[in-house]
């Protein structure tokens, strides 16, 4: 057989034909086999794309048998085609039926060719299908023929992509790409969301495959580079907390691709070779993605969804795409699909059209799961792989209760949880009755159900939930969401719209608590810190940054002007921290006197207990405060040892556990004994077995999300409070080895019929 001098750029150019043809996709596909069988003077051309049941199907071939098309079939992992689609990997054989995995299907007619090359359909690292040709002589394919392969197996997973293979699948046959997936990760808000996917980071889909002028495309290819590279450092010459540890990890692994010569080079020979700058960047990424899978160094498989992240935002740079274009093209029941994503990321997706929130990465307590939670939308988080098996558009359930997604689910499974939607529809209903009624125990104690708030989003829900007040409003969320720090008419405007949305109900405004995961982008921090999380944030930053504090409490008292002020300061450490503040308020106090404003009729001062110093001066504290709040997020990473933020200590500790009772039964004990209110603001006030052990622990006011309080309230209404508070006493004496106390409390309530 003669070699041929075929590349990639004569058989683009005869595909670039073919595409623009009005062919129906059988005969688009059998043309395209054919082309690829001549260009390559192959004998044999087939094309085998995966089924949702992980079987390769013939769909196309010139060469072997036509009446095998849509009859022969290879498992997934079995034969050669098998093997290639298992691996995502080419094979470049000089003869086949040598190689252990050789499978023969009679059916097909191939067991007279010799030579074999297979390479995988690859989109965004996942295996379409496999494309083979074969020759009789035993030789192996050149380079350049490899590739031409390759590129034309791109062109065909977008053909896959786009549903044009679709109509061809048998009856009760479906693609790999449109195959019902479920995972499991780990609940972050409850509530069930049906939907449509929207990609938080989307991948661009390609549609403009072939160039016109190679040059001209390698030419907007080193402008968007240049682009991407200047934003890349950018980013890196910021000195702050933002980019410091994983963050700067990250970006340190974005300027190595993004200067990587070896890249750039295949991005260029594939333009060479005639597709378009932005197909060029599908291309490689699909190609890198596919090897750096099956690495088995667990830094370089790391470093794969880096990649991904830089090879989109090259192709946002190439196609002009910006944010404000993806939010504007929503569906309106959007289900929001992130690896990981910051609090005013989503902030910018309209409230109306969002149905949930599904993260690969995050924890319970970081900010954006905190927002997501104040907008009532239900979060499963820890999911991994969520968003390389997500296409935008595909139907998606989120079961915030299990922490579990569907994605593409059959029909049956999505009737079912219609159903369950209707079903929590009927119950919230049943928790809106529930605000009429009076917020006590079964035997007549009351207890204070507060909400926490700290946006303009979050104040209708004071009224809908039923709330007695707003326990925590966390002031530091309007400067997280805003692009330079907010101005004091700005902070005065937002305070007094939540002090007017109250109505009278008590607001506890806690001071800026900004620092360690609480980064904000334009705030600089010289002091770069091992450990953000006990270093130099909350109260200890603007003690030492009092301008800071002044211009909150100077908006905060004039916003409050005729109303009650109560002010709570963040990760208070020592009592001589509360005297500095003390004294700032008091001189912001008096200059709003001389000038004549309008001031609060009464000003109440209060410390946030979440550093562990405090359990051992708990009654000097209640002496010098005129309320305390325990930050159970803060306090239990602090008593326990647990980085809050670390995926893999997520659900290792129980709060709901005898050691970390003990300690706040102490803090309840603390306030009775001195007179001074107690309120716990946290999640772990937000679920009602939770809820339920601290009511039975002594405290009086808990504060939760909006949302919490109606399952909360139900809870509380049916809870005896003498016989839990019999049960612990029991109970917080015995060793903290026996049965675990969450298990106590279930049986409890379970024996008196009080809904958890």
């Amino acid at each position: 057989m003669r070699e041929t001098a075929v590349g990639p750029r004569v058989l683009l150019k005869r595909l670039r034909e073919l595409m623009q043809e009005p062919l129906e996709p059988q005969e688009r596909l059998d043309r395209i086999v054919r082309d690829i069988a001549s260009n390559m003077v192959a004998e044999v051309c087939s094309l085998y794309v995966l089924r949702a049941d992980s079987v390769l199907e013939l769909y196309a071939t010139e060469g072997l048998n036509k009446n095998a098309v849509h009859l022969a079939q290879l498992r997934l992992g079995q034969g050669l085609v098998g093997t290639i689609a298992a691996s995502a990997r080419p094979l470049n054989l000089s003869n086949a039926q040598e190689h252990p995995a050789f499978a023969y299907l009679p059916e097909t007619g191939e067991e007279i060719y010799h030579a074999f090359l297979g390479v995988p359909v690859l989109r965004a690292g996942r295996t379409l299908g496999v494309l083979v040709v074969q020759n009789r002589t035993k030789r192996v394919y050149r380079e350049d023929e490899v590739e031409a392969l390759e590129t034309t197996a791109m062109v065909i997973a977008e053909m896959v992509a786009t549903g044009d293979l679709a109509r061809l699948s048998r009856p009760g046959m479906e693609l790999d790409l449109s195959r019902p997936v479920s995972f499991t990760g780990v609940s972050f808000n409850d509530g069930v969301g049906l939907g449509h996917v929207v990609l938080h980071e989307p991948r661009i889909v390609v549609t403009n495959l072939f160039n016109e002028d190679s040059e001209e495309e390698i030419r907007r290819l080193e402008e968007s580079l240049g682009s991407l590279r200047l934003s890349i450092d950018d980013m890196l010459e910021r000195r702050d907390v933002a980019f410091e540890g994983e963050h700067r990890e990250v970006l340190e692994a974005y300027r190595m691709f993004a200067n990587d010569r070896g890249w750039v080079r295949r991005l260029e020979e594939a333009i060479r070779n005639g597709l378009t700058a932005e197909a060029a960047v599908e291309k490689v990424q699909s190609d890198m993605r596919a090897r750096m899978i099956h690495m088995t160094d667990p830094y370089l498989r790391e470093r794969m969804s880096d990649f991904d992240d830089l090879a989109n935002r090259l192709l946002r740079q190439l196609m002009g795409r910006g944010p404000e274009d993806i939010a504007a093209s929503l569906p309106k029941d959007a289900i929001i699909v992130a690896r990981s994503m910051g609090a005013a990321e989503l902030l910018d997706y309209p409230r109306d059209k969002m149905r949930g929130l599904v993260l690969e990465e995050g924890a319970a307590t970081s900010h954006v799961v905190i927002v997501a939670r104040a907008m009532g939308i239900p979060v499963a988080g820890q999911v991994k792989g969520a968003v390389s098996m997500s296409e935008n558009g595909d139907p998606i359930i989120v079961d915030g209760e299990e922490g579990a997604i569907h994605l593409r689910p059959q029909a049956d499974l999505e009737a079912a949880y219609a159903e369950k939607v209707r079903f929590r529809a009927r119950r919230q209903e049943l928790y809106r009755e529930l605000r009429k009624k009076p917020s006590e125990t079964k035997d007549g104690v009351k207890i204070d159900l507060l909400m926490n708030a700290g946006l303009a989003v979050d104040l209708p829900q004071l009224v809908e939930s039923g709330a007695a007040g707003i326990g925590l409003f966390r002031t530091e969320l309007q400067f997280m969401v805003a692009a330079t720090f907010p101005r004091a008419e700005a902070q005065e405007k937002l305070y007094r719209d939540v002090l007017e949305a109250a109505r009278g109900k008590p607001v506890t405004f806690r001071t800026i608590d900004i620092g360690g995961d609480k980064v904000l982008p334009y705030f600089k921090n010289a002091t770069l810190e091992e450990n953000p999380a006990l270093g130099w944030r909350a109260i200890r930053l603007t003690l030492d940054r009092p301008g800071l504090l002044r211009t909150q409490i100077r908006a905060l008292l004039k916003a409050a002007g005729g109303r009650e002020l109560k002010v709570m300061l963040p990760m208070v450490t020592e009592l001589g921290e509360i005297a500095q503040a003390r004294e700032i308020i008091e001189r912001e106090v008096r200059h709003l006197s001389r000038f004549a404003h309008h001031l609060p009729t009464s000003l109440k001062l209060g410390a946030m207990l979440e550093v562990p110093s405090l359990l051992f001066q708990l009654d000097e504290l209640m002496k010098v405060v005129d309320f305390v709040s325990v930050g159970s997020n803060d306090l239990f990473q602090f008593v326990m040892a647990v980085d809050r933020g670390n995926t893999q200590l997520a659900d290792r500790f129980d709060p709901v556990s005898v050691p970390f009772l003990r300690v706040l039964k102490q803090i309840a004990d603390a306030g009775h004994r001195n007179d001074t209110p107690v309120t716990l603001c946290g999640e772990l006030a937000g679920k009602p077995i939770s809820a339920m052990a601290l009511i039975g622990l002594g405290f009086r006011s808990i504060s939760m999300s909006p949302a919490a309080i109606g399952p909360v309230k139900a809870m509380l209404t049916d809870l005896p409070l003498e016989e839990l508070e019999a049960f612990f006493a029991d109970n917080l004496s015995q060793p903290a080895t026996g049965m675990p106390i969450r298990a106590l409390l279930q049986a409890f309530a379970d024996d008196r019929g009080i809904p958890l």
